[in-house]
């Protein structure tokens, strides 16, 4: 008998079954890890796979979460477009809905949106004051002018509105949360925290991928 053999036929076996059992423990269950929209929404982002977040600068939530953001962004697969639309779930909110759409429109969201996060809640900073927000964008090297002049604008108060009736076509009732190619829902309550969202998302996004036409 040769050992080594033996040993194989033992091992190999036993080896693929936890392969197996690892791919199985990473595939997001439905209805648990995620929710698949009864309605789905287009998405706006052509044909790239779109992960939309939904969050407010005001949701300390929002802001832990944002630097795994940031790090996963910094990963992600050349056929995935990230897309943000701010809710207004209180009255705080609406300026902070138009300070996105502001830096957006600049250009400014990618740089300056994760030191907004901290501006607000590690620093103190009472942003859903216009004043207080046009210091510190201009302190940030943002021409305080053209701020001021996009903040008031009628295209972000259009922004703004179409906001709303985003948040309301998905029924949105807590931020952060994720939508996946317009069909796939995952937030941190369902998975446990905001950190467990990443992998999911990465899940979805090779199920949106494979439930694609081929182009």
């Amino acid at each position: 008998m040769n050992p080594i053999r033996t040993l194989q036929k033992l091992v190999l076996p036993l080896a693929a079954m936890l392969v197996a059992v690892a791919a199985n423990a990473q595939v997001p269950q439905e209805g648990k890890q995620f929710l698949r929209l009864t309605t789905p929404q287009p998405v706006e982002t052509g044909k790239k796979i779109e992960v939309l977040e939904f969050f407010s600068y005001g949701c300390p939530h929002c802001g832990d979460f944002e630097p795994m953001l940031q790090g996963w962004l910094k990963t992600a697969p050349a056929d995935v477009q990230f897309r943000r639309v701010p809710v207004m779930f209180q009255d705080r909110w609406v300026p902070l809905a138009k300070e996105y759409f502001t830096l957006e429109a600049l250009g400014e969201d990618a740089r300056l949106s994760p030191m907004l996060f901290s501006a607000i809640h590690k620093d103190g900073l009472p942003a859903w004051q216009e004043k207080a927000f046009f210091d510190w964008a201009q302190s940030k090297g943002v021409d305080r002018k053209k701020v001021e002049d996009m903040f008031n604008s009628f295209a972000i108060a259009g922004k703004v509105n179409r906001a709303r009736s985003q948040a309301q076509a998905y029924n949105v009732q807590s931020v952060p949360l994720i939508i996946v190619d317009g069909k796939y829902l995952v937030s941190g309550e369902q998975v446990g925290s905001n950190a467990a969202m990443l992998p999911v998302i990465d899940a979805l996004i090779v199920k949106a991928r494979a439930e694609r036409p081929k182009s």
